[in-house]
């Protein structure tokens, strides 16, 4: 049985991940937060994703990683420096020097969020980030396609829309993806025989995507749950939102403007 590393463990995506992948793999599992309801083939090393040592030892003896570890959301810059900026180059130098061929990425719509909602766009778009965050999403993935170039790893960049067991409102229905449909694409990045770089849209079936996940498709992707089938009781309690404004009119929502200490968009389409 392979051993796959996930960093970030402790966090909501990877502990949806811990329950979905235990049974095919064993795992190790890194986080700054310790994890203490371990199951039978798991186990817990301490980690911080910024120090190249500590990630080097951590990769030793595993087959693959799955990169959730650094910042989930917007923060002032050292914060995202440290952890997505650094913390992901490490992860890829590491994987490198210790001989892991596969790294799958948790990469994020918010790396082209400021495309417009009308407008359905594939992986191979301009990145256009909303945030520090989606920069380090973007550098992320930039990093990933020069170590699959020049070093001979296997990586696959997810750009996660929103994981949850069912999705809440309008934006949703357009981002969301079930933990098993996430779970499908991760292992296409730990299985598929022919896998050097790719990018994908990490998203359910969903009828109102803004994306084409044509690529997912061709890796052999077949999403099992959509969000239609939550529609009608989103749609019927869903709040007035004025459709002009920045959150409203971009994929990123809220991260188009969310900005620390003060601060509103001024995109331009």
């Amino acid at each position: 049985m392979k051993t796959v590393l996930i960093t970030g463990a402790a966090g909501d995506v990877g502990s949806r991940l811990r329950a979905t992948l235990r049974s095919d793999y064993r795992l190790r599992l890194s986080d700054l937060n310790t994890i203490s309801d371990l199951q039978d083939g798991e186990e817990f090393v301490a980690a911080d994703v910024s120090d190249l040592g500590a990630m080097e030892s951590l990769m030793q003896g595993v087959d693959g990683v799955v990169a959730l570890g650094g910042e989930s959301r917007e923060h002032e810059w050292e914060r995202i420096l440290n952890a997505n900026i650094i913390g992901m180059r490490n992860h890829y130098e590491a994987a490198y020097r210790q001989g892991v061929k596969r790294v799958i990425f948790a990469s994020s719509n918010h790396a082209v969020g400021f495309y417009r909602r009308d407008e359905k766009i594939p992986v191979d778009v301009t990145v256009r980030p909303d945030s520090r965050y989606g920069v380090s999403k973007a550098f992320g993935e930039a990093m990933g396609s020069l170590y699959a170039d020049k070093y001979g790893l296997r990586v696959l960049c997810i750009r996660i829309g929103n994981v949850a067991d069912a999705p809440v409102d309008n934006r949703r229905l357009a981002i969301w993806i079930s933990p098993r449909d996430l779970t499908q694409l991760v292992k296409i990045g730990l299985e598929h025989p022919e896998l050097h770089f790719e990018v994908v849209y990490g998203a359910s079936g969903n009828a109102r995507a803004w994306w084409d996940n044509s690529n997912a498709t061709r890796l052999g992707y077949k999403p099992r749950d959509r969000s239609e089938d939550y529609a009608e009781a989103i749609l019927a309690k869903a709040l007035d939102a004025d459709p002009t404004s920045v959150p409203e009119t971009y994929q990123g929502g809220d991260f188009t403007v969310v900005e620390v200490g003060g601060g509103v968009a001024a995109v331009k389409s």
